[in-house]
């Protein structure tokens, strides 16, 4: 047997049939594969649901188990109960495409991984876009982007978790998928990437433990399980301090950002903050800092220092900051593309912001300031913490383009000078992407300093007029239009045409054709 998909269940809602009707849809023959529905003591009538699900499918069984309302410990049982070569785990609330575990388990075969993190689709949600850039035989640690993916949907080597003991931790322990997927980080010999093709439907789930607000008091001692985890298997040096940061970024200052942090009542901003600045000063030094974003050092820098006034009106600053796109000029490219300028600014209240002050010391070093006095007064930041050139020359601009149908997006990179930008968008790729979507928003996001903003793209019925419609593209025209709140969006004609693939391939080879056509004609003698 191949593999072992293990499935902790407690009182499953109307998407377990979806789940179980994406197993039987499986490329995989039954005979390869096993089903665990391993029952965190549901009671009746789950008892009975899962006795009917199994009764028409030999491959599948159900372990009964008491109660212990935590995924890790149904988790464990499966592993010990596993027949097949490899494990899966997978959430009961989740789906699987058709191709999956063949795919997974033919991939682990030819590169002898311990290890396999399949490409996760998100349905109400965002996925990491780095870590599943590419397939990667043998992804490194500390060098891929491995942690981006800390959920346990992957596929493990059985006799490898035997051999090294990795297992969950057992009753209700937070971020106890980390503890298991970084346990077997660090034991695997090789830990593979498969990102070509989708492999897991990962599904946003209201009210589950993750998206709920944590309990400091119980939250941040789990936390600290899994930094020890990390100190225990690495050495002092950049390796362990960019394995911190992942943690100190995503677990301690992203719950200081902007909104979120005004949101708090008054009573668990304050309680918040007793946990996280004495653990900021214990666990993450000056050199796991230096490796952050500049806005994520300010913030850490106040954090460690306890000035928790600034860090309230550096929220209120991050909430304030707001971004303005508007498309100067439109046009079509000969090669039926649309050529877009913006101007851009970034502000807050209507005045420009943030503001750095630009020198160059006796060494050659660029510095650029953040004249911040205004946002946290003055004296609370050194002058080396408000140095923010690095970053400034890692801005950036993409243009997002979102299906209206099925909220999917396609991102189009773009040149960034100063306040202006130029994007070049192919409605061909866009529109491949989006399968027969009829159009959707486009929405320019920038990287400025450190901080990501995203804002609709604005324009004026005069310049959008100046574009026109599109050549005509496999057989349809695409247009710029409109929206809502005088937002841009891109639209397309989806009634029929005289070619009806809309495939960059096929158009590409229609236009060479042409060009072909029209360059014969020139050459040829006029008769």
């Amino acid at each position: 047997m191949r593999v072992s998909v293990v499935v902790p269940v407690y009182r499953p809602g109307d998407e377990f049939d979806d789940l179980i009707r994406s197993l039987d849809q499986q490329a995989l023959d039954p005979q390869d594969f096993e089903v665990l529905l391993c029952d965190d003591g549901s009671g009746e009538p789950t008892v009975s649901r899962l006795a009917a699900v199994v009764a028409a499918r030999p491959h599948m069984r159900v372990l009964q188990l008491g109660h212990t309302g935590w995924p890790g410990t149904p988790r464990n049982h499966g592993i010990d109960a596993a027949r097949g070569r490899y494990v899966f785990f997978v959430d009961q609330d989740d789906r699987l495409p058709p191709g999956s575990l063949r795919s997974l388990a033919d991939f682990a075969d030819r590169h002898s991984s311990d290890v396999v993190v399949g490409r996760e689709i998100g349905e109400g949600r965002r996925i990491p876009r780095a870590v599943f850039r590419r397939d990667i035989p043998n992804a490194v640690l500390g060098e891929n982007p491995l942690l981006e993916m800390l959920t346990p949907h992957k596929l493990f080597r059985t006799a490898f978790l035997h051999e090294h003991g990795i297992r969950f931790p057992d009753g209700r322990v937070r971020l106890e998928d980390h503890l298991f997927v970084m346990a077997a980080y660090f034991a695997a010999t090789t830990i593979s990437i498969l990102a070509s093709e989708p492999c897991y439907v990962w599904v946003k789930r209201s009210g589950s433990a993750s998206s709920s607000r944590i309990d400091p008091a119980s939250y941040f001692p789990h936390l600290e399980t899994v930094l020890d985890l990390v100190e225990a298997n690495t050495v002092p040096g950049p390796m362990r301090d960019a394995l911190l940061r992942h943690w100190y970024r995503g677990k301690v200052l992203k719950r200081l950002e902007g909104r979120r942090m005004l949101r708090y009542p008054a009573a668990y901003r304050e309680n918040l903050l007793d946990h996280v600045i004495p653990l900021a000063r214990r666990r993450f030094g000056p050199s796991v800092e230096e490796g952050l974003d500049f806005p994520l050092r300010v913030r850490s820098a106040l954090l460690r220092s306890g000035r928790r006034e600034e860090l309230r009106r550096l929220a209120a600053f991050d909430a304030a900051l707001g971004l303005e796109a508007t498309v100067r000029t439109v046009g079509w490219t000969n090669r039926a593309k649309l050529l877009l300028t913006l101007d851009l600014r970034i502000a807050v209240d209507g005045r420009d912001a943030p503001r750095f002050e630009r020198s160059t010391s006796p060494d050659g070093a660029a510095h650029a300031l953040w004249q911040a006095e205004d946002v946290l007064g003055a004296d609370s930041l050194a002058p080396d913490q408000r140095d923010a050139a690095h970053d400034l020359t890692r801005n950036r601009i993409e243009i997002i383009f979102q299906d209206s149908a099925t909220g999917t997006e396609t991102r189009i990179g773009g040149r960034l000078r100063g306040t202006t930008a130029t994007v070049v968008i192919d409605p061909l790729r866009v529109f491949d992407s989006a399968g027969r979507s009829p159009g959707g928003s486009l929405v320019a996001e920038v990287r400025y300093a450190g901080w990501t903003l995203r804002a609709p793209l604005r324009v004026e019925h005069a310049v959008l007029e100046d574009a026109g419609r599109s050549p005509l593209l496999a057989g349809r025209r695409c247009e710029l239009v409109l929206g809502d709140g005088d937002a841009l969006e891109l639209r397309r004609d989806l009634g029929g045409g005289r070619i009806r693939d809309w495939s960059a391939r096929t158009v590409q080879r229609s236009i060479r054709r042409v060009r072909t056509l029209r360059t014969t004609r020139a050459r040829s003698p006029r008769r």
